[in-house]
């Protein structure tokens, strides 16, 4: 079913937790794609979790994003920031409308949705449990944090185009910097997500859900 969540002017899908499952994915699209498709990879790298699949709201010529851009690999900040404190003060509210726990909600962002996250991960790392980053691009230099034991999952391509390999790498480090605990699978692919990255994020996936019932 569709939900507007009135307070963040947010629209997103939403799937129920099957048999108990403690696990919850905050699903955010890319560029071009919206929540109705992408709750489809939720099924497919969780099966049994909660899936709150947001909805881009912000049009680019007609295609729909999660912050606003100057242009390729050219953000702007002052809106990335607000649509971050955006989204920080509207996950607890989506956690609490559908009796969610929220030491068990993972972020699960795809590109532009991914930048997103990795931008929430900096500027309030308590809003989730964990963060899975599937092909970012975050071209700045984002603060210093405290992230000690924050899991990360990054996955990303050898040959894309848009989140080129060694700019992830970067990402990747500054992440490590602050001692956020990443795990990092680089695909042999483009900017695409194939079936190797689905299997990659879903064995994550288990993982931190069976460390979290420990």
């Amino acid at each position: 079913m569709i939900k507007e969540l009135s307070a963040a002017g947010y629209t997103y899908a939403y799937e129920p937790a099957k048999d108990g499952n403690p696990l919850t994915l905050l699903l955010l699209h890319g560029t071009g794609g919206d929540h109705t498709s992408f709750i489809g990879l939720g099924r497919l790298v969780s099966p049994g979790a909660a899936l709150i699949a947001l909805k881009g709201n912000v049009n680019e010529n007609g295609h729909l994003r999660f912050f606003k851009r100057h242009g390729e690999g050219v953000y702007d900040m002052d809106d990335l920031a607000m649509r971050t404190l955006r989204l920080a003060d509207a996950i607890p509210d989506l956690l609490a409308e559908h009796g969610r726990d929220p030491a068990f909600a993972v972020g699960v962002g795809y590109s532009n949705g991914a930048n997103l996250l990795g931008n929430l991960l900096y500027e309030s790392p308590g809003s989730l449990a964990g963060a899975v980053l599937m092909h970012p691009l975050l071209p700045y230099e984002p603060p210093m944090r405290d992230l000690s034991g924050k899991p990360v999952l990054i996955t990303y391509g050898r040959r894309d185009p848009v989140s080129p390999a060694e700019h992830v790498d970067e990402i990747i480090s500054r992440l490590r910097e602050r001692k956020a605990d990443v795990k990092a699978e680089l695909m042999e692919a483009g900017h695409e997500v194939r079936e190797p990255e689905l299997k990659a994020v879903a064995s994550w996936l288990e993982e931190f859900a069976a460390d979290e019932d420990d």
